[in-house]
């Protein structure tokens, strides 16, 4: 039991989570000197030397700075319980990913503003990407302007990528896909990985937001600090209970609260302080505040099933090598600064499919094992990634307890009409294809690694065993606390929460469909325009006056 702190913090705004959303509206909120504000996050400092060094990322899985999460037994992937990391530091899950900056398709936005208004669509957000966005000409991918553009988050090149990379784009090339530059006018193709660095390091919405506002005095940053319930008065939020080193403390609100979980430690959040479906509190003693029913409910992830072969050197494999490690220390380039995914494409699973449902990612090394398990060689990993899942899970609670995990059950694969499992089918496929394109087959070395022994299956069984035995998560929950204009989602167009007042959701839980491309840079997008929500602000224009 934690003992009670009568003691109580007050501020205007009370923000919980530091991570690619929450640091960002703290970092906006507190711009403005006359407001106070109180980010509470669950998770230590940054200062763990992996989080900095991108090749390292996979190291900080399962650590101190993980939530360390487990799904409920899949039953379309054999009963298998998935590992779900999420980032518990400050900077969130920017702090442990694979940096790769894929903003998704402007058609996904446009999905948005259908569900919330025309501000959520891809006119709306544009100019909060142009915000965010550090971006040498370089790099610039729109081509209507050619110009630094001087945002918050460095977006750049990779400063050392594989030259296995380059045969994985070549072999896409071979198999007749087109290689495009990555965030363009149209995605559809291959593409290297933009990321999220900067003089080869990572750089997080802790690097971007907090650490140039760590001498203001009108923002806190509280670690180690897990919120266990809203506080209500009436059906008024007026604060935030949370734990610290064993001692419960108190955190008022003069104006909001605002949740930054992300999409599993917010749905948890809200039910334990009752939002949520009656009845499902009512069984665990909670008692309601509001009844959303769609709290917890309507998740949506990215699948990925993965092959993995042997290769040439030249891999990542020998990234921790002592002339590696000193070309890192002295000019921060070599096989450190890769982010693991170094190239991507968007492909349809059939000719029928409009917009891409698939993405197929590239690692210059054996990601093997959900990236728990290291390969003592060289290898190459080519995966398959389902971008438009049909099949939606839930986050729920296993109990009243606020320090117990919830149960996350993301129920992959399970659409009624196997649409899922054929696409993964489908992707994995064309990751056979590009296998035995002449770039690739000079490089590799026909031995599997991931299925162990599939060289000596046939290409539909090794395929059937990597999606079964061996998918895995890419790291993208969605939707549990679902924006909408309709009564029935959890918060509005102003991500205000439902039967409720003084209290909003800005994070991935709250996207009302998935994106095709990664959560990271939309995440950071609605902590920009959550910040602008709460202060009434005008939205940042775009620079060109009319989409050419």
């Amino acid at each position: 039991m934690s003992r009670q702190d009568r003691s109580a913090q007050t501020h205007d705004y009370v923000v919980v989570g530091a991570g690619s959303a929450g640091a960002a509206l703290a970092g906006r909120l507190s711009a403005d000197p006359t407001v106070s504000v109180l980010l509470l996050e669950a998770g230590p400092r940054d200062t763990k030397t992996e989080i900095h060094v991108p090749a390292a990322f996979s190291k900080l899985f399962r650590s101190d700075v993980d939530w360390d999460y487990d799904t409920e037994p899949q039953e379309h992937l054999g009963g298998r319980r998935v590992f779900w990391p999420r980032g518990r530091v400050l900077g969130g899950s920017s702090s442990i990913n694979a940096m790769m900056w894929v903003r998704g398709f402007p058609e996904d936005y446009d999905a948005w503003g259908e569900a919330a208004g025309a501000s959520w669509s891809w006119a709306g957000l544009r100019p909060y990407f142009e915000r965010v966005e550090r971006v040498a000409p370089a790099v610039v991918r729109d081509n209507d302007d050619e110009t630094w553009r001087g945002g918050t988050c460095h977006v750049n090149d990779q400063r050392s990528p594989s030259p296995h990379t380059q045969a994985y784009l070549k072999a896409a090339e071979q198999i007749g896909m087109p290689v495009v530059p990555g965030n363009g006018r149209d995605q559809r193709g291959f593409s290297r990985t933009q990321v999220s660095q900067h003089g080869g390091s990572r750089f997080s919405t802790a690097d971007a937001y907090l650490k140039p506002a760590r001498k203001r005095a009108n923002l806190t940053v509280v670690t180690d600090a897990q919120a266990t319930r809203v506080v209500f008065d009436g059906r008024t939020a007026t604060g935030v209970e949370y734990v610290q080193r064993g001692v419960t403390r108190t955190a008022h609100a003069r104006r909001e609260v605002v949740l930054s979980g992300g999409a599993v430690n917010t749905p948890q959040l809200l039910l334990l302080s009752g939002i949520g479906d009656h009845d499902e509190l009512a069984d665990l003693g909670i008692p309601v505040v509001a009844h959303s029913p769609e709290v917890g409910k309507n998740l949506r992830d990215h699948l990925m099933a993965v092959l993995a072969i042997e290769a040439d050197d030249g891999t990542l494999f020998g990234a921790e090598k002592p002339r590696q490690l000193v070309q890192y220390l002295a000019r921060k380039r070599g096989l450190l600064t890769s982010n693991v995914g170094e190239a991507y494409g968007f492909v349809s699973s059939d000719p029928s499919v409009g917009l891409p449902d698939l993405e197929l990612i590239f690692a210059p090394v054996g990601f093997i094992g959900e990236g728990l398990i290291s390969h003592d060689g060289h290898a190459l990993t080519l995966g398959a990634i389902l971008v438009q899942p049909e099949s939606t899970g839930t986050i729920s609670l296993a109990s009243a307890d606020p320090l117990e995990k919830p149960l996350i059950d993301p129920r992959y694969l399970s659409d009624p009409e196997g649409k899922d499992r054929a696409a993964l089918l489908a992707g994995l496929a064309v990751c056979e294809e590009m296998l035995v394109a002449p770039a690739l087959r000079a490089v590799t070395k026909g031995t599997f690694v991931q299925p162990a022994g599939g060289e000596q299956l046939t290409r539909a069984r090794r395929d059937e065993i990597a999606l079964v035995d061996h998918a895995h998560t890419l790291y993208h929950p969605v939707g549990t606390a679902r924006m909408g204009s309709d009564a029935g989602s959890v918060v509005d167009e102003e991500l205000r929460v439902r039967g409720v007042s003084g209290l909003r959701v800005a994070d991935a839980s709250i996207m009302p469909t998935i994106i095709r491309g990664h959560t990271n840079a939309p995440s950071i997008v609605i902590g920009e325009k959550a910040a602008d929500l709460l202060v009434g602000a005008d939205v940042p224009r775009h620079r060109v006056a009319a989409e050419t």
